[in-house]
């Protein structure tokens, strides 16, 4: 199920349909099935897709004539992507120009031990999450995520980023929705950071 916090934030962004998505990093490619019904012609892409209408493909290969697209949004993909770079040249060279991105992304650098330690104290023992320490949480995350500065330096070369806000991310990572509120309250108390990012970004 798609978090409708989630889903509000990209639609708020987009142009109204009918434009024509490139939605990166699309897994199952539940969200593009949404976007799809409510109008939108939507090009969904990952280099391993999770279900039917996705296409494999990474996004510096991908074989889209200039200005291919009115729009396109990345949820939770871009700190994946690689080569970085050179992947989000080419995803600006299929935007017509004036074109919105919609970048919602985990922020690894903003993860810490105690976000660790609260994700984990909620995750339990699910995929051997109880194992890890908040300390291997944070070193394996932070070895092979790309952070948002870096994200955010690479995308300025194409685009300019017209608002970008931080708020909660950990609830979405394998807990219960129900966690988001409680994530909530322990930011605004400064009890553990916010690792969440979500931005709109302007093609030049």
């Amino acid at each position: 199920m798609i978090d409708p916090h989630l889903l509000a934030f990209v639609r708020a962004g987009l142009p109204e349909p009918p434009a024509r998505l490139l939605e990166i990093g699309a897994g199952d490619g539940e969200l593009a099935r949404a976007l799809a019904a409510s109008g939108y012609e939507v090009v969904a892409i990952d280099p391993a897709p999770g279900g039917a209408g996705v296409v494999a493909v990474a996004l510096h290969e991908l074989a889209q004539e200039v200005g291919t697209f009115d729009a396109a949004l990345a949820v939770t993909s871009l700190h994946h992507v690689e080569p970085l770079e050179a992947s989000l040249s080419r995803l600006a060279e299929t935007l017509a120009p004036g074109a919105v991105l919609v970048v919602d992304e985990f922020d690894v650098g903003a993860l810490d031990v105690r976000a660790a330690e609260w994700w984990l104290s909620r995750r339990g023992t699910a995929e051997g999450a109880g194992r890890k320490s908040a300390e291997d949480v944070v070193a394996e995350h932070r070895a092979h995520l790309h952070p948002l500065e870096r994200i955010v330096a690479a995308l300025e070369a194409d685009f300019r980023v017209e608002s970008s806000r931080s708020g909660p991310y950990l609830y979405r990572w394998g807990l219960d929705p129900a966690f988001r509120s409680e994530e909530e309250d322990a930011i605004a108390r400064g009890e553990i950071p916010a690792t969440g990012a979500r931005l709109y970004a302007r093609r030049r």
